[in-house]
């Protein structure tokens, strides 16, 4: 291994400070070893504490056991500080619905980042090495990544309260083999990593041959794709959150929501970030499952002329293109019919968190004239008011109209988003006649005059109420 492309590796990516404390996560295998030999030769130059870190997933009894102990005499005998623990990794699994691998992981990284903090340490270093770069790339591009999950592994990422670093990304696994061998590390081999059975092990066995014998310096050329594809990224990630500025509608806990035209005026590379960024923001951690795939779909699901449609995305989120708005939610509640009776004057509060006033006067002059609003002779209407929840045939009598017309019509001629109009207020009076949808349209019993100079005034407020809900309402 050409010590000096290591040192410019930690140097270039600024990985390491002087006077930091280390955690290395070593398993026993050739990549761990090597890397806890060189930060443990570094030490001096660098003022570094380095502690070694190793987890047994008892995967494979007492062979896993011995690889720890093994890993302990390592340490022993060249006075490297060493924390270990045993974790049964597969009861880990099956309690928490993981494959082994990801269970393996989330237990070491687990322990890792124990042992950082007992100690105090900035960073955790781990051994993944250009080959494994290369391995990752592919498995990435092949499953349709992009962006920055394309990229592959990060030379530097936040971790806790430290850094996770990957000092070895530069140099090749049969450097690594020649570096063991010239010190006579005599690493440990997991035999699981000879399994066919698990989707990187092929990728090295039969794909990394032939990129290597196209190009031995292939993992070079992976590493510098990688740095640019972030560079380039990073610039993207901070236009599209300005941009996206101008496109949400609501952002709240388990929901976002955006304005499709606003959306679609985007560039393509920044409307496909712009989607990465929600998913980021909903989901605690994107599933593995997700996939370029599901942003080309809701790309389609926005461009095409249908007012409305809806996509199912992993673990339960639901994305609803409902007119010129898109919402994303966790939320799948169910509506329940309401019906609330009041005899004015009087508030009366409204399932979608807004409020209807009602007061009685003789002059209307000051009332607002909007869909807001609504005034009708006392003695027309019969008691009680009641605002409840939209049914199947609803029809209005809509004032400056003949006829009649349909509610879910009117509901379709405004705009008004699907999972809105279960909640909408409809206003009718003792004898069922519907008198109003706040703003939305008001029926003829408006234009009644009053024959003894009363009048009852409803007026719709939306102060109060849910953010979004009532502004959604406040656009129509």
């Amino acid at each position: 291994m050409a010590l000096e492309r290591f040192y410019a590796f930690i140097k270039k990516h600024r990985l390491i400070e002087p006077s930091s404390i280390i955690v290395a996560g070593v398993s026993g295998g050739p990549d761990s070893l090597a890397l806890l030999h060189l930060l443990h030769n570094m030490r001096e130059a660098f003022d570094l504490k380095v502690i070694a870190a190793h987890v047994d997933h008892m995967f494979r009894g007492a062979e896993s056991e011995e690889e720890m102990k093994f890993v302990e005499s390592f340490c022993k005998k060249r006075a490297i500080p060493f924390a270990s623990k045993q974790i049964d990794a597969a009861a880990y699994g099956m309690k928490h619905h993981l494959s082994s691998q990801m269970a393996a992981r989330e237990c070491r990284y687990g322990f890792f980042s124990e042992v950082m903090r007992e100690n105090h340490a900035g960073y955790l270093a781990l051994a993944h090495h250009g080959d494994d770069q290369v391995e990752t790339i592919m498995m990435r591009l092949v499953r349709g990544a992009a962006g920055k999950s394309a990229a592959g592994i990060q030379a530097k990422r936040p971790f806790g309260e430290g850094f996770i670093i990957r000092p070895l990304l530069g140099v090749s696994k049969k450097e690594i083999l020649a570096y063991n061998e010239q010190y006579n590390l005599e690493p440990r081999f997991d035999p699981s990593n000879a399994s066919e059975k698990y989707t990187r092990n092929r990728f090295r066995m039969h794909v990394l041959p032939f990129i290597k014998e196209e190009n031995p310096l292939a993992h070079e050329r992976f590493q510098n794709f990688s740095e640019l594809q972030l560079e380039d990224d990073q610039l993207l990630q901070e236009l599209t959150i300005t941009e996206m500025n101008r496109v949400w509608i609501r952002k709240e806990h388990n929901l976002a929501e955006i304005e499709i035209d606003a959306f679609k005026r985007l560039p393509l590379p920044l409307q496909r970030r712009g989607i990465q960024l929600i998913l980021n923001y909903l989901y605690k951690d994107v599933p593995s499952s997700f996939s370029s795939l599901h942003i080309e779909s809701l790309l389609q699901l926005l461009s095409q002329t249908h007012p409305s449609g809806s996509l199912d995305y992993p673990s339960g989120l639901k994305v609803t293109k409902s007119y010129d708005s898109c919402l994303f939610t966790f939320e799948h509640e169910e509506h329940s019919p309401f019906r609330l009776e009041f005899f004015p004057p009087g508030m009366l509060n409204l399932p979608n968190g807004c409020f209807i006033s009602a007061f009685i006067t003789k002059n209307t002059a000051e009332v607002p004239v909007n869909n807001h609003s609504f005034v009708v002779n006392k003695a027309c209407v019969k008691f009680p008011l009641a605002v409840r929840s939209r049914t199947t045939g609803d029809k209005m009598t809509v004032k400056g109209m003949n006829g009649s017309k349909k509610v879910k019509d009117i509901f379709i001629d405004a705009k008004i988003p699907l999972s809105l109009r279960d909640k909408w207020p409809v206003v009718e009076d003792g004898r069922g006649n519907i008198m109003w949808l706040p703003g939305l349209k008001k029926s003829a019993l408006e234009e009644m005059e009053a024959t003894d100079g009363e009048y009852i005034v409803l007026q719709y407020h939306e102060q109060g109420s849910s953010r979004g809900q009532c502004e959604n309402e406040k656009r129509h």
